[in-house]
């Protein structure tokens, strides 16, 4: 991606304007600002109009300035550090509404995630969720919340879940080294992207396990060794990893394979719920009331 469009722009750059040029040199320096700007502020930045911008996104061949921005968005995903993040955050909010604003930003990104999301691909995860013999979960850093929430159900509802949140490259293969073609591995991996994430995939792949991929798109490394692509939008630029739509689009996965093995699933969380009850997990409105009427 990276290539692609500042090779556009070096191959075309003898043929634009004065002021295109000047946004051509900003996004070749700046891209990773440029990324995150309006069609009039990187106008305003490089003191040209809006619509200059505009024409200069068609003229390298894309279909309006949104189309342009994705493509510098792309180049970047897994560049951005922490420091880049925070500086990106602040220039997008400003002095706004903090919670306004991220929680309409994550309100899109689960929009995003509901059209991008192949349903085909989710049927057949569920599919081979239900039908394997083990299934593995690899999430590491800040995925590890979400891989931990989708192997808290998955071990209720199975018995034969293998949880990955290790950071030792030994000690990941010394967790998979048994998988097999009757495996599925779930990879979760989002921006900046796991390198054992990639070898995790990669060697399901090598012994013929399915592979489902939980990230964020196409361009994701992760991709390349996957039998089901789950797409769910997050936020590379935000100071913190969004991950609303990821944990979305998981909540649908465990809801769907509850739903496939209905029967079964019922029959486990009965038993459960007598266990639960017996132990005095949870708190109940009978027991309140107890206590109260205990103490006077």
């Amino acid at each position: 991606m990276i290539t692609h469009l500042l090779t556009r722009i070096d191959l075309m750059m003898n043929s634009f304007s004065k002021g295109q040029k000047r946004i051509a040199l900003y996004i070749e320096e700046h891209y990773d600002k440029a990324a995150f700007m309006t069609a009039s502020k990187l106008g305003e930045t490089v003191g040209v109009s809006e619509s200059t911008v505009v024409r200069f996104a068609t003229e390298l061949g894309y279909d309006g300035y949104p189309k342009l921005q994705k493509a510098m968005q792309e180049m970047i995903r897994n560049k951005l550090t922490s420091v880049q993040r925070i500086e990106v955050t602040s220039n997008r909010i400003g002095d706004g509404n903090v919670l306004d604003s991220v929680l309409m930003q994550d309100i899109e990104k689960i929009r995003r995630t509901i059209e991008e999301t192949s349903h085909e691909d989710f049927s057949r995860a569920v599919d081979e969720i239900c039908a394997a013999k083990r299934i593995y979960i690899f999430g590491v850093r800040s995925t590890a919340a979400i891989a931990g929430f989708l192997a808290y159900y998955f071990q209720l509802i199975f018995d034969n879940v293998v949880v990955i949140n290790t950071t030792s490259t030994t000690s990941l293969y010394e967790h998979i080294f048994r998988m097999t073609s009757d495996d599925v591995i779930i990879g979760i991996s989002f921006p900046r992207y796991s390198v054992m994430a990639v070898e995790a995939m990669d060697f399901a792949r090598s012994r013929g396990a399915h592979a489902v991929a939980i990230t964020d798109s196409m361009a994701s490394p992760l991709i390349q060794s996957a039998d089901s692509v789950l797409i769910a939008r997050s936020d590379m630029a935000s100071i913190v990893d969004s991950l609303v739509a990821p944990l979305s689009l998981i909540n649908a996965l465990i809801v769907a394979t509850v739903l496939k093995k209905k029967d079964e699933v019922s029959e486990t969380f009965r038993r459960l719920e007598q266990v639960w009850n017996r132990e005095g997990v949870y708190a109940s409105h009978d027991n309140e009331k107890n206590k109260t009427d205990d103490n006077g």
